[in-house]
């Protein structure tokens, strides 16, 4: 794509001739008894959200092809910020090439999960709790940056190498540094995608009347304003590293673990509120993620609607591409298992920013950043807690003569 081009051209054939000319590509590759190629499911929860006409959820579709490419064949528009090597290494089917290396490693390793698509929605997503990852609104949990940032590159890198505990994401540490690294631009890409998708689909309500209700063609509008805004947050994600403070290396550790319970329990972090008194993360258990909470949300719109025709085409949409919402219980901070990462540093993330998509609240702003090392040392603490207010949590123990 020429960058000198005022008009934002979807192929040579304009967007109605790219889609003839992908029919027939795909009839070409598909042949006598092949399986098609894969492709990425529109996001028809947000598109039904939004009541697009079939002709609106067309023109996205087409527009995200000729912006992203297809499964097998991704797009790397300069704008993006993304490394086309190695989004050609993770994409595709799983194969080898000519030098014996392996390609095809998200629908290798991630797909079964994640999806095709990246929308949580893979085979095995429904037998999971929680359910694998969405990455299509760019939310992440587990990662170095202030709360509504995005996660550095290394965040990325560091979650496949470690996988997560307590949940079904393996690590990964028996791939190489270069797969795991194309793998991490992977999920970039499939996340920027899909915010550039939502982001679509919400400007239709920001169109002017005599755009009767159809996007601006234009790389103006496309790259200049919905994708770049999407790529930025991303290529900012390096500034948005939180600082943290050292922890003293003369600390008092009894001194600091009490000064942590104090914080735990007062009204500054209250983190008790949610982990409950003796922190088996038994404060609350009726909240949702932000994942699961949307779905929650729009069913109950969709329950107290009139239009009958609407609410038949959003229920058979909730039925076929969202998964029962289900709720997400506070971390029990008796077994020693952090989601994020056990380094002090990890838990100090967490507590500094909270946690991104779910109801952890952030302590910055409340709590002193020293302080929040208190915090730290008291949870690493609970489950050493032998003393504490939990009789099972003492082992039994041979009483001599």
């Amino acid at each position: 794509m020429r960058s000198g081009t005022s008009r934002f051209r979807l192929s040579a054939f304009g967007g109605s001739g790219m889609l003839a000319v992908c029919g027939l590509l795909l009839v070409a590759a598909t042949g006598c008894g092949r399986t098609s190629p894969a492709s990425f499911r529109l996001n028809m929860v947000e598109a039904t959200k939004q009541r697009l006409t079939s002709a609106q959820e067309q023109q996205v579709a087409t527009i995200l092809l000729a912006m992203f490419g297809t499964p097998d064949e991704p797009v790397c528009i300069p704008e993006a910020g993304l490394d086309e090597a190695k989004l050609r290494l993770a994409a595709g089917p799983v194969r080898s090439d000519i030098a014996g290396r392996k390609n095809g490693l998200y629908r290798e390793h991630c797909g079964h999960c994640h999806g095709v698509t990246g929308d949580g929605l893979g085979p095995t997503a429904a037998f999971l709790n929680p359910y694998p990852r969405d990455y299509r609104p760019g939310v992440f949990k587990f990662k170095s940056t202030e709360r509504a940032d995005k996660p550095t590159h290394d965040d990325l890198v560091r979650i496949l190498h470690n996988g997560i505990v307590g949940t079904s994401m393996p690590s990964f540490a028996l791939l190489s540094d270069l797969e795991i690294d194309a793998l991490a631009e992977y999920v970039k890409y499939l996340s920027i995608r899909g915010e550039t998708e939502i982001e679509l689909m919400r400007a239709f309500f920001e169109l002017d009347e005599e755009d009767v209700g159809k996007l601006p063609e234009t790389r103006e509008f496309l790259v200049g304003e919905m994708l770049t805004s999407v790529a930025e947050k991303w290529q900012a994600a390096a500034d948005a590293v939180i600082a943290v403070p050292e922890m003293p290396g003369d600390i008092d550790l009894v001194a600091s673990i009490a000064k942590g319970k104090e914080l735990f329990y007062g009204d500054k972090a209250n983190c008790v509120k949610c982990h409950g008194v003796t922190g088996l993360g038994d404060g609350q258990a009726n909240d949702y993620d932000d994942w699961n909470k949307v779905i929650v949300q729009w069913s109950q719109e969709v329950a107290g609607d009139q239009d009958a025709a609407w609410v038949a085409r959003a229920s058979h949409v909730l039925a076929g591409d969202a998964l029962r919402p289900r709720t997400i219980p506070p971390r029990n901070l008796r077994q020693g298992l952090y989601r994020g990462g056990r380094r002090p540093l990890d838990l100090y993330y967490r507590i500094h920013a909270g946690i991104n998509g779910a109801p952890m609240p952030a302590a910055a702003g409340t709590v002193a950043p020293e302080d929040i090392w208190h915090i730290v040392n008291y949870i690493r603490s609970l489950p050493y807690d032998l003393d504490g207010e939990l009789g099972a949590d003492r082992p039994m123990i041979a009483k001599g003569d």
